[in-house]
């Protein structure tokens, strides 16, 4: 029992980590993406150039960490916190989280795809035209990324704090 309270807790706390890590990743697309919307910062943001360059090795190392992370956390769940659900919860819990779980594929190819987004724009083969609808489809992509992992994490947590008032309850009784 204290094994389950103690992955519980664990994986809460990653949530908040891993939800700290995308929102700075977005924040870094979004400076991008303000750059390339100022008129007078036009030329200055154009495939090659070096401020450009270090933006988007941030970029490209912040998804490495938060794709890491992820990869990680979602094998703790849905291995280590699976068992859990399924030795501790109710059925309504384990098809909730069973559902939850099938999400981590699609959160998985998203992180890939931006990867891929970012490589594209470092390679530096793009025109001036397609590298700048590139890069605004990355920022609206690593957005709407971020938007799906909080509600994803949201309805975890949830889960998960249900979880762990049972899990105290019966260990209060005991």
């Amino acid at each position: 029992m204290e094994e389950a309270l103690a992955l519980i807790e664990k994986i809460i706390e990653e949530h908040k980590i891993i939800m700290q890590r995308v929102q700075t990743l977005e924040r870094v697309a979004n400076d991008a993406e303000a750059m390339i919307g100022f008129e007078k910062a036009r030329d200055a943001f154009m495939p090659g150039r070096f401020e450009q360059k270090l933006g988007l090795q941030k970029m490209k190392e912040s998804l490495e960490t938060i794709d890491k992370g992820l990869r990680e956390h979602f094998k703790r769940e849905e291995t280590g916190l699976l068992t859990v659900f399924e030795k501790h919860g109710d059925k309504e819990l384990v098809t909730a989280l069973h559902f939850l779980l099938l999400e981590h594929e699609d959160l998985r190819d998203r992180l890939a795809r931006s990867k891929r987004h970012v490589a594209e724009l470092v390679g530096g083969g793009l025109s001036r035209h397609l590298w700048e609808a590139s890069a605004h489809d990355m920022r609206a992509h690593i957005s709407h990324t971020r938007k799906l992992l909080e509600a994803h994490a949201e309805i975890e947590q949830e889960l998960l704090h249900k979880l762990r008032a049972r899990l105290r309850k019966e260990n209060k009784g005991k």
